[in-house]
């Protein structure tokens, strides 16, 4: 939730950087910097933005699963040897699969 210490011009930031870095270091909050009263920029220390970005690879990484488990319990499954097939076929030379098969 945004609080109104975290709203700022971009002027006062210019002016307060060091003060304001620290702020975001210790609180861990992001500041929206303003330019003519409208919000331009955010900002935030470096350790709350890496949690924010593993938070949204969790939620990308949720959000597949519960895909992946309304297919299966919909009926919507595939064959696993087909879909290697396909993939090999896709993504392999056919020098490579040929190669491959030899080996089997």
């Amino acid at each position: 939730m945004m609080n109104l210490k975290d709203i700022q011009s971009l002027t006062e930031f210019q002016r307060k950087s060091r003060e304001t870095i620290a702020r975001l270091k210790k609180t861990g909050r992001p500041a929206i910097l303003t330019v003519n009263g409208h919000a331009e920029v955010v900002v935030q220390d470096a350790v709350s933005y890496q949690k924010l970005l593993d938070r949204a690879e969790l939620a990308d990484k949720l959000m597949q699963l519960r895909r992946s488990i309304a297919e299966y319990r919909s009926g919507q499954l595939r064959d696993a040897g087909e879909v290697l097939e396909e993939m090999e076929a896709r993504l392999l030379p056919p020098s490579g699969r040929a190669h491959k098969r030899r080996n089997k």
